[in-house]
């Protein structure tokens, strides 16, 4: 920077006359000064300090122009630079997976873990089947006899060894009837496992439901606080232009707080039902990141009959065919409770060796005599069982009944009130909101009039969704009573 300021000074010293043997140099305390032989004019004195004055003038402004136009390029590059590893840093949320009812369905039946639970009651039955087919062990017998407490020189008498094996022999079909029995069990375990999907499945269809109801009432929410917040910004300009009072504008600032406050409840609605489904389908719920695909406003109308639904349930319901293979299997039990009565056989044969006198053989057979013990108790209540399942299994019937009826005058009124808003109810709230926003910008309504048009609409709409996700629940508990899918 000092060479170019000698360069400058040189420059404008050559302009005032001053000879080759003058020079310019910079000294060590940095100020620049004159250097020239030994004769000077002295009436040229006052030109070269006013010269040198000039100089630094100048050229000091132009150095530190340079300088300043220098930095914000080095600042520009360097923002250059961090603007990709900025990039870089900054994390990309993963997008949802979206998923249709088919596919919820689908999840859910292979990884939920209250069925996972549920299958594990079909194994431990399964187990008694292992136990049922069993037989009963052999049984064999080593002894050793005649052997003296005291030992006497002139007295050791001969020992008596034995050897014997028994088998016993279950009389009366016992292996075949527990496992009969065993077999029974099992058809009443998988039937109560068909209850837990069939209960947990439309416990789920519902979830799916609740989320696409809360997604189009976000959306509805959304859309208002998106409209309203244009009339304040309509309502903002023509206050400024003074056609409007203060007050008008206040009381539009304090609505849209209301507006604002129903979109943060629909996304709490919204985000709380999501999760709610994702725990219904199991697996490892931090990587269930899950959208639903639908709209809740798809409606599909249906026509039923009470007694093929009757006929259905009756053919289908879960709860009605356990309840049928506990009574079949209380025959099983009774069955096999009447075959324990008879006594078994036990066979069995030894060998008994005394040394020095031979060996000698026998065989025996053994049989417990029913004169007590014969097994009254676990009869009785075997037959206590039976009555049991034959009452239960009324029961069920009747409430099979009754679930059906229920579900279909529900189902009824549900669609007759989706009918009732599909008759233009919803065509014309949209007209009136639209209408009023033309005739409020034109300056033919008031601000008051479109708030009760935003208010209509968004309540005959979030009725009209509620109303759908009603019908599509009453559809459910149709098919939850008959047990059959209805959806087409």
């Amino acid at each position: 920077m000092y060479q170019r300021a000698n360069d400058y000074l040189a420059t404008y010293l050559g302009r005032f006359g001053v000879h080759g043997n003058s020079l310019v140099c910079q000294g060590r305390c940095g100020r620049v000064r004159l250097l020239g032989g030994c004769s000077r004019r002295k009436s040229r004195t006052a030109s070269y300090l006013a010269g040198l004055l000039l100089v630094t003038l100048t050229v000091h402004p132009i150095l530190l122009a340079q300088q300043q136009s220098s930095a914000p390029s080095t600042s520009i590059n360097t923002d250059i630079a961090t603007v990709p590893r900025a990039q870089q840093q900054t994390p990309v949320p993963p997008a949802k997976r979206p998923i249709t009812i088919s596919d919820a369905v689908s999840i859910f039946l292979q990884q939920n873990l209250q069925l996972v639970a549920a299958r594990f009651d079909i194994d431990t039955v399964d187990a008694e089947k292992l136990t049922a087919r069993l037989r009963p062990n052999p049984e064999i017998t080593v002894g050793f006899s005649d052997i003296p407490l005291a030992f006497r020189d002139n007295f050791v008498k001969p020992q008596t060894f034995s050897y014997g094996i028994a088998q016993t022999f279950e009389l009366g079909g016992k292996r075949r009837k527990r496992l009969e029995a065993a077999n029974a069990k099992s058809e009443v375990a998988q039937a109560e496992f068909q209850i837990v999907v069939w209960q947990l499945t439309n416990d789920l269809k519902k979830k799916f439901y609740a989320v696409l109801l809360a997604e189009s009432l976000l959306k509805l929410a959304q859309q208002n606080q998106q409209t309203f917040g244009e009339i304040i910004k309509h309502t903002t300009e023509v206050f400024k232009l003074g056609e409007i009072s203060g007050l008008d504008l206040q009381r539009l600032e304090i609505e849209k707080f209301k507006f604002d406050t129903d979109v943060a409840n629909s996304e709490k609605d919204y985000e709380i039902a999501l999760r709610d489904l994702r725990v219904t389908l199991g697996g490892d719920y931090r990587s269930m990141d899950i959208d639903v695909a639908g709209a809740i406003d798809y409606y599909q109308p249906y026509e039923f009959s009470l007694t093929d639904l009757r006929d259905k349930a009756l053919a289908a319901r879960p709860d009605l065919k356990a309840a049928q293979l506990s009574e079949r299997a209380a025959d099983a039990s009774i069955r096999l409770r009447d075959a324990q009565r008879i006594p078994n056989v036990t066979l069995g044969a030894g060998v008994e060796q005394v040394p020095q006198a031979g060996n000698t053989y026998n065989v025996g057979i053994g049989i417990p005599l029913p004169v007590h013990d014969r097994n009254q108790g676990e009869r009785a209540k075997a037959l206590i069982e039976k009555r049991k399942a034959q009452n239960q299994q009324q029961l069920i019937t009747n409430q099979v009944l009754s679930d059906v009826d229920k579900a279909l005058v529900a189902f009824e009124i549900q669609k007759r009130r989706v009918e009732l808003y599909r008759t233009g109810v919803l065509t014309k709230v949209d007209d009136i909101q639209r209408l009023t926003e033309f005739s409020l910008k034109a300056g033919e309504s008031s601000t008051l009039e479109l708030l009760d048009a935003i208010r209509t609409r968004r309540e005959t709409l979030a009725g009209f969704y509620q109303t759908l996700f009603d019908y599509q629940v009453s559809l459910l508990d149709l098919e939850l009573a008959t047990a059959t899918p209805l959806q087409k």
